[in-house]
Parts: C-alpha cells; sequence; structure tokens
C-alpha cells in the first residue's frame, strides 16, 4: 500500500548519494508550519474528513497514494479467501484497509492491507481500531509502497509483536512470508516443494503463491471448494 512518508523519502535520498529528490517526494504535501502542535492518535481517529485512506505516523497523518490495479485486485482476492476461511472456521475476525492498528504505544498506527486477530485476541479489536497487533498482517505491495512496506513497516510490526506479516509483491512476482520467533525478530519461511504456503496464525489455511500471479485470479469458489468448505 503506498504511503507518502517524509523520513522515508529523506532517507532514499541520502542512500543514493544524489541531490536528486525521487519522484515521491516531489509529490509530497507542504511541511506543517513550524510550532504546529502533533496530532494525538485519539485526535486522528475522529478525524473526519472525505479521504480515509490515510495512517498516523509521529503525530502526523500521513495520506496514502492509490493503488495499482494489479495490487488493488490481489488485495481483494486474499480478504475474500481468508474471510470465507475464517469465518466458515469460527477462527476470529478479518479487516481491510482502512481499518486501523496500533501495535504499541510508542509506535504509529498504520491501516494494514489485511489483519487478522484470532478469536483469543478479540479483546484487542475496539470500534475504530485493532489495540495491539493483530495475529497476522498482509502488506499488498505496490511500487510506491516496496519501501515502506519491507522497511519501516517491517520493524514496526516485529517490534510490535505481529507473529506473522506477509508480503505480496503482484509486480516482481514475489511472495515472502515471515513469522516471529523466540527472539521477536522475523524469519523468512518459504512455501514447500509444491508451492503452498501454509499460515501459523489461521489453522488449516494454505495458499499456492502462484494464485496471485494468475490473469485473471483464479476463482474464489474453486478454492473453496479444494479447502472443502464448500
Amino acid at each position: 500500500m503506498t504511503t507518502i512518508h517524509i523520513a522515508t523519502a529523506l532517507r532514499q535520498i541520502k542512500s543514493t548519494n544524489t541531490m536528486t529528490p525521487p519522484a515521491d517526494l516531489l509529490e509530497l504535501p507542504a511541511l506543517p508550519t513550524a510550532g504546529r502542535r502533533p496530532m494525538s492518535y485519539e485526535e486522528f481517529l475522529q478525524w473526519d474528513g472525505e479521504n480515509q485512506h490515510v495512517e498516523w505516523v509521529d503525530g502526523e497523518m500521513i495520506f496514502m497514494s492509490p493503488l495499482s490495479k494489479e495490487s488493488a485486485s490481489a488485495g481483494g482476492f486474499l480478504f475474500r479467501l481468508m474471510s470465507d476461511y475464517v469465518e466458515s472456521k469460527d477462527l476470529g475476525v478479518v479487516f481491510h484497509d482502512p481499518f486501523q492498528m496500533k501495535t504499541g504505544p510508542d509506535l504509529p498506527g498504520r491501516a494494514p492491507d489485511i489483519q487478522f486477530i484470532s478469536k483469543q485476541n478479540l479483546s484487542r479489536v475496539k470500534r475504530l481500531y485493532t489495540d495491539g497487533p493483530a495475529d497476522l498482517v498482509v502488506e499488498i505491495i505496490s511500487p510506491g509502497s516496496r519501501g515502506t512496506d519491507r522497511g519501516d513497516k517491517f520493524f514496526e510490526y516485529e517490534a510490535g509483536g505481529v507473529r506473522e506479516y506477509w508480503l505480496i509483491d503482484p509486480d516482481r512476482k514475489q511472495a515472502e512470508f515471515y513469522r516471529l520467533g523466540d527472539d521477536n525478530l522475523y524469519h523468512l519461511t518459504p512455501a514447500d516443494t509444491d508451492g503452498r504456503y501454509h499460515a501459523r496464525e489461521i489453522p488449516g489455511l494454505w495458499i499456492r503463491v502462484e494464485w496471485f500471479w494468475q490473469s485473471p485470479l483464479p476463482p474464489v469458489l474453486g478454492i473453496l471448494r479444494e479447502w472443502k468448505l464448500i
């Protein structure tokens, strides 16, 4: 999901050792005026602006740019699969962007593309956000969000205790699955030899990585039959 994050853009300039800013930085909104009071997370949650495609980072509202067609399609496809599976097994709830998640008091408020909260952790779900880490988070990468999803969000979700983190990149045809270890660090977990990945936090759920690269995407009903849900 594409975010416009000032700190990330500035780090990109420094890392490339060039004075030419990246395209994302040229599109940034004006910086807040000096002395402006940071927005609290509570104020952010009550914001009633028309654009709800936003996140809260360091006391500021960060607007996210539109998704690509491929990312939007992959996200909708996976959300249908996961929500149907979780509902049929009575395992918890599944939300999609723009529903918020704040993993800790000193961490940003994010709007993951998909978040799963298990039945045992449903007390974390409040009216406007998940107060604490979801059990599993998925980010569908767009070209402009690659740095944030693999960088800022990766470390935030790891520090905040999200036990499983999926990164799906339709443009590069890459899928990465991370699990939080006993050392509180993410470890890459590969799919098995036939291309299936078995979710740790959603018992019994598995996906074929190749599904995401098919055009058109495979019918959801066919997968539900393969899962023996219908």
